[in-house]
């Protein structure tokens, strides 16, 4: 029978397993692949960098990869993409801390971006490749660039989208990407936006492994990171959120509000891009 000293004695020795239980749990390291100078407000890259860490800290963000600077152009000239990368590399010199690089690159002027690289990435502080829309990236031009890439163990970030009333010129796809990525299975690539379309931007991607879904730049729809952990499994993921095109708010909320285990939200949110980036990050002597 149960007496008073017994049920005391029993409800203080579960004291510390309810202790355990109760533990707070540690939030998710988050860093974010996809981020842009342009459209934030301040007068200079320092200004803008700093307008960014406000809501890096609100939003309880660590770390930005940064590219990409203003007013931007989506086919530069050598001195104007000279001008945006020194845009940026002014903004991560200012929050070493807070921010690292992506070089923009311009296919349609392929010595001026393979100088670029050495530049910025092989001779500075960047570690990864941003490139936009100047030329789709299935073309013999990216070759050399991805060639360069490996030889960092630097990533590339591909802008590309699947628009109902179709791309611009120049504009990459999902598919584009696939191509690009099969002949250069050294190079970690990520996918940026999916295709923004991402029932189909996922299938395309499938077949690739050494390229990430990347969630940055569409509408906040609820089952686009479940589908992307199920058909990719959650190690192809990679969370951006494309600000200050979007806000970091609206594109946390489909990492945060997926049904998926809490293991698979912590790669997404910045364990896979961390593991993408540590070679060139202990390469130059970062935090990795």
């Amino acid at each position: 029978m149960l007496n008073r000293r017994s049920f005391v004695r029993g409800i203080c020795g579960s004291l510390p397993l309810l202790a355990v239980r109760a533990a707070p749990v540690e939030p998710p390291v988050i860093w974010d692949v996809h981020t842009h100078l342009t459209s934030v407000p301040g007068a200079t890259p320092e200004d803008r960098m700093a307008e960014i860490v406000r809501y890096l800290d609100r939003m309880g963000i660590e770390r930005v990869m940064l590219s990409l600077g203003y007013p931007l152009e989506y086919d530069p000239s050598p001195a104007r993409l000279r001008e945006e990368n020194d845009q940026v590399l002014r903004a991560i010199k200012s929050r070493p801390d807070r921010a690292y690089g992506f070089v923009y690159l311009n296919p349609n002027h392929l010595q001026a971006s393979l100088d670029e690289f050495d530049r910025s990435v092989r001779d500075g502080p960047m570690v990864g490749v941003k490139l936009l829309a100047a030329k789709r990236c299935n073309a013999p031009e990216l070759d050399p660039i991805a060639e360069r890439a490996a030889a960092m163990k630097a990533p590339i970030l591909q802008h590309e989208w699947l628009k109902t009333d179709g791309n611009e010129p120049g504009e990459s796809t999902p598919y584009d990407l696939v191509e690009l990525a099969g002949r250069h299975p050294g190079v970690n690539f990520i996918c940026g936006h999916t295709g923004g379309n991402w029932e189909l931007g996922i299938r395309a991607i499938r077949p690739a492994r050494n390229v990430c879904a990347g969630l940055a730049g569409s509408n906040p729809t609820a089952g686009f990171v479940e589908m992307a952990v199920r058909e990719l499994g959650a190690e192809r993921i990679v969370y951006g959120s494309d600000a200050w095109g979007r806000s970091f708010a609206s594109q946390l909320g489909k990492v945060m509000g997926a049904e998926i285990p809490e293991s698979a939200r912590r790669l997404i949110l910045g364990g896979n891009l961390r593991r993408i980036l540590t070679p060139i990050l202990q390469a130059k002597g970062y935090r990795a």
